[in-house]
Formats: structure tokens, sequence, C-alpha cells
């Protein structure tokens, strides 16, 4: 997809979240809604989700897509990385990273954005794997941290 098209799609999806988010005060309904509307909006999306730190294991949460791991092994991974480093990783091929955690063996790149919470403390993060090598850029990060910040609006 064209960066245009890409940024047209997320402006779309941002404002239709803005929208939905409003209707509940819930965060895990909120959290429920932005990974449903994500996962069926943009084709690319194969695995959607957010790992949660939880007595200090990232533990599955809300989610779309295969069954996914339930607890990740600590510091090992992308999710991991993500929380680690406190920033958004992208992984053109996730067999080149190091300790690459296969819960799927047909997500081939992935993107993983730390979740914060209202006082802007990691708490998990927004994981998105694709099936095709290089699905993510600078558009899907910039986007998908922004929309994460509707969770606590």
């Amino acid at each position: 997809m064209d960066s245009r098209k890409k940024e047209g799609r997320y402006q779309r999806i941002y404002d239709q979240l803005n929208l939905l988010v409003k209707k509940s005060n819930d965060h895990q309904a909120r959290m429920a809604t932005i990974v449903a509307v994500l996962h069926h909006k943009i084709e690319y999306f194969f695995w959607t989700g957010f790992y949660l730190l939880k007595d200090g294991e990232l533990t599955v949460n809300i989610y779309q897509g295969p069954v996914a791991c339930q607890i990740l092994e600590k510091n090992k991974g992308v999710c991991w990385a993500g929380i680690n480093r406190q920033e958004t990783v992208i992984v053109e091929d996730v067999h080149t990273f190091p300790g690459h955690i296969a819960c799927d063996s047909r997500s081939q790149s992935e993107i993983v954005v730390p979740f914060r919470n209202k006082e802007g403390n990691i708490i998990g993060v927004l994981d998105v794997d694709s099936k095709d090598k290089n699905s993510f850029d600078n558009i899907d990060a910039e986007w998908l941290e922004k929309i994460l910040k509707l969770v606590y609006i």
C-alpha cells in the first residue's frame, strides 16, 4: 500500500475509533474495539492484539487472529524488545530478529508499540504480525502510537 493511501486509511480508522471509544469508559472495551477495527480494516494485519504486563510477565490479552502464545518468555522476542527499549519496534523479517518468539510460523514481519497507561507508564504492548515481510513502516508506527492513546482519553 502506498504511503498516501495508508495515511488516509489510518486517518479514517482513527476518526472512527475516536467516536467509538467514547461510548464506554471501560479500558478493556476500548482495547477490544481498537483491536477489532484495526484487524478487520487493514488487510495486512494477520494477528493483532495486546500483551499486558502482569506479575512481571507479558501475558496475552485481547486479540484477533490465530491462537497466541499465552505468556512470552521474559526479555526475549520483539514484544519484550518494545518494553525494554521503551519504543516502537518494527521488524521487516521476524526470522532475522534475535530471540524471535514464533507463536505462529506464518508470521513474517511485526510491529510492537509500547502501551502506556494514563500516567505514561508502560503496561504492555500492542503487537501486530503480518504474513508478508516488510509490511510495517513509520506510518504504521506513528498512527498506532496515536491510536493507543485513545484507550485512556
